[in-house]
């Protein structure tokens, strides 16, 4: 995949693509041959500041940890963005999700990886 400008993070994608985060500019999915979908701020709406680390759930959601709004957020298809986590947060840098729901998030500033029980009552 030639000509991403800014690529910071990567992270499986839905159906088997991948989520690429831009520092100070977006997410972009990417299908399963690599061909560019759609960006979630243009699909959503959704503003980033930084978008950061990112992964995908079992549901095929994207999760994406914002560093400068210090918050993590779900886009779950066909549905607004929702905001798992805020409360906090000071550098979010990394997201990954267990089958089981649980969310861990990885703070840089405090230099903790946070571990939340159940994202999957929120979405």
């Amino acid at each position: 995949m030639l000509g991403l400008e800014g690529p910071c993070w990567v992270g499986l994608g839905p159906d088997g693509g991948l989520a690429v985060s831009k520092e100070f500019g977006d997410v972009w999915l990417f299908g399963s041959a690599r061909q560019p979908l759609c960006s979630l701020g243009d699909l959503t709406g959704h503003h980033f500041g930084s978008p950061a680390g990112v992964c995908t759930d079992a549901a095929g959601s994207v999760i994406v940890a914002d560093e400068q709004r210090h918050q993590v957020t779900l886009f779950p298809w066909a549905r607004a963005p929702i905001c798992l986590v805020s409360e906090g947060l000071r550098w979010p840098l990394g997201v990954a999700c267990a089958p089981q729901g649980q969310l861990m998030v990885a703070d840089a500033e405090d230099g903790y990886i946070k571990v939340y029980q159940s994202y999957l009552e929120f979405a």
